[in-house]
């Protein structure tokens, strides 16, 4: 039985994307929809998907459409988050809406959702319903997880705990979609199943935390761009959420006024907001939540009933993935 990397098994995906044409028309509403495909990215939710297939069953060619469905999906998110937050610029490129005009975001991020739907249903009638029942819950948990954060824009009062479940819902919920779709898709067992989609999750969470701390701490040349974009914007982000937690009476005034401040030196306030969480110690408090969340993630894989070898690849990309550094 073949075991495929997952560079393998990602040239697989973005190959399949390519070969991909919606035979529909007007094209100006498909145009965005392939311009967002060819974007590149990492392509972690496809790649998931096939790692999970391939601890069962050695022919992932079989369910690209169900993988690229949710990448497909993904994208979707992608651009409307994209024309929520004015964004110019997505992996490089100009966004949709600054590319064309913000209603033809909304349409054709429509129509994308409506073809994730299709890619997805074009599956074996025997594990529709499961497949489906799935990705419309993911679907809904991902709106409450962008909700929550809109809303948490105006609160001052999150809680560490209402912000894990707000990147749970946002973020993690899509990678572990991914996995428990391959692992149904190969026929695995119902516990085997709900074991992966756990691992996703639990990597999901680390995932998210990461970027957090990648945002404040990355390097820039590697990055792809300048760190502090949390800061400057008062995003509610794990770091500054707990440097108000645990922040003694002057570091919290310093915080507030630096967070209150409508007019500022972006790189003054980087600097003076990254000091102060290097002396709350905030920076190491992220890293031991990573950590803690990939090696909750573990105890999930290790109770996959397939063997080691079997298991080898996917525990390969989970830890290459906390191993990014942007």
């Amino acid at each position: 039985m073949k075991i495929y990397t997952a560079d393998e098994l990602l040239q697989k995906v973005n190959e399949f994307i390519e070969r991909q044409s919606v035979n529909r028309t007007p094209a100006n509403l498909y145009a965005p929809v392939k311009y967002v495909l060819s974007m590149g990215g990492k392509r972690i939710r496809p790649t998931l998907m096939l790692l999970g297939y391939n601890l069962y069953q050695d022919d992932p060619e079989s369910i690209l459409m169900q993988a690229v469905a949710l990448e497909t999906y993904h994208n979707y998110t992608l651009l409307h988050d994209d024309l929520m937050d004015n964004a110019d610029l997505r992996r490089g490129h100009e966004t949709v809406h600054k590319k064309w005009n913000a209603n033809q975001a909304i349409l054709s991020g429509d129509s994308m959702l409506v073809l994730a739907y299709q890619r997805m249903a074009a599956c074996p009638e025997d594990k529709l319903k499961a497949v489906l029942d799935l990705f419309t819950r993911t679907a809904l948990e991902i709106g409450e997880g962008q909700q929550y954060d809109i809303d948490f824009e105006t609160r001052n009062d999150v809680s560490e705990d209402e912000y894990i479940e707000m990147i749970r819902l946002k973020t993690s919920v899509l990678l572990a979609c991914a996995l428990k779709i391959g692992a149904l898709l190969a026929g695995a067992s119902e516990e085997d199943a709900d074991n992966l989609y756990k691992f996703g999750e639990q990597i999901g969470l680390a995932f998210q935390l990461q970027d957090d701390y990648l945002d404040v701490y990355g390097d820039p040349k590697v990055f792809g761009k300048a760190v502090g974009g949390d800061i400057t914007s008062n995003k509610k982000t794990y770091m500054l959420i707990n440097a108000f937690n645990r922040a003694n009476e002057r570091q919290a005034e310093e915080l507030h006024r630096w967070v209150n401040a409508e007019t500022f030196d972006r790189d003054e306030k980087v600097k003076a907001m990254t000091a102060l969480y290097n002396e709350i110690g905030i920076d190491q408090l992220a890293q031991q939540k990573i950590l803690f969340y990939f090696n909750e993630s573990k105890r999930y894989i290790d109770a996959v009933s397939v063997s080691e070898e079997r298991k080898q690849e996917l525990r390969a990309y989970a830890e290459r993935m906390m191993e990014r550094k942007y």
